[in-house]
């Protein structure tokens, strides 16, 4: 199964290249293209995960169009037929991986909201009792439902290590006004979300949101929403509290990382066949499981 890892779009001017996106600029909209690359520990892994750009897009828009009645976003489409000509000679690499979204001036922040005790929460709670500044019930355990999701912002860093801070720290830095509508659009984002997921036998354990500015100032909802990438997932039917449930995100590579105990965290490594095998069925699963629709089916995205 062909993969991409990267793109080079020479009638398009490169507008950014992240970990997994390759951003070119339109003028006044953006062409957001997610590759197969797959991150951990901010470091960008050799091997790519086949088809997961496509997973990412599809299902990022599936979320978009579901939202856009409720929240502001950037998406416009990803149906290949409405690109632009200087997209056509590239078809075999961006169709079904890319989306066209409008222009918006990211707030450099990232909106964590946390359903579950799990991750890098779980271990401030056990030094601290609170999360992001939240202060918790004691005597919670591994993997607890938390009495109410909780909006754990982070500061966006160049280095690539974001920053946790405190709701009140963000208010220093953005003010009262926009803290507070980023929180509550979170929020509100994550318990639409974890109810029609629950609907699908799916938990949503914690999720991150982005949003931006577009030109008249209006908040908007950008990046992706509600990915394997961005969010913890769990099957309802493996849950047990205190115990490790099955996750459908990055933690099948975060583990077999975990267990590599010379690999520095900064070398771009190859990935063995079953860890790319596993995460690639588990996106998939993940996809089919939250739209309903059997991959490869589809019409999402043209």
């Amino acid at each position: 199964m062909n993969t991409v890892a990267a793109t080079h779009i020479e009638t398009l001017p490169l507008f950014r290249r992240g970990k997994v996106r390759d951003v070119y600029d339109l003028g006044e909209h953006l062409l957001i293209v997610a590759t197969d690359r797959v991150s951990a520990f901010d470091v960008v892994l050799a091997t790519p995960i086949p088809e997961k750009g496509k997973i990412l897009t599809t299902l990022s828009a599936f979320w978009f169009q579901k939202l856009k009645s409720e929240v502001p976003n950037h998406f416009i489409t990803c149906n290949f037929q409405h690109f632009p000509r200087e997209c056509e000679p590239y078809r075999h690499l961006l169709q079904g991986r890319s989306m066209i979204v409008q222009k918006a001036q990211p707030i450099m922040i990232e909106c964590v909201v946390r359903g579950y005790l799990v991750g890098s929460g779980w271990k401030e709670y056990q030094q601290t009792g609170s999360v992001g500044g939240v202060q918790l019930p004691a005597g919670l355990q591994y993997g607890d439902r938390l009495p109410e999701p909780i909006f754990t912002p982070a500061l966006k860093v160049h280095d690539g290590h974001d920053q946790n801070v405190s709701f009140e720290q963000l208010q220093q830095h953005y003010g009262e006004t926009l803290a507070e509508q980023l929180r509550q659009r979170s929020l509100w984002l994550y318990h639409y979300a974890a109810d029609y997921l629950a609907r699908r036998s799916l938990i949503l354990v914690d999720t991150k949101f982005e949003f931006g500015f577009d030109a008249q100032r209006r908040l908007l909802l950008i990046d992706e929403v509600l990915t394997p990438d961005s969010s913890r997932f769990w099957r309802t039917a493996d849950y047990e509290q205190g115990k490790r449930s099955t996750f459908f995100d990055k933690q099948v590579l975060r583990d077999y990382l975990a267990t590599l105990k010379e690999w520095d965290r900064q070398t771009p490594i190859e990935l063995p066949s079953r860890v790319v095998q596993e995460m690639a069925q588990r996106y998939r699963q993940l996809f089919e499981m939250v739209t309903g629709m059997r991959w490869g089916t589809q019409r999402i995205c043209g």
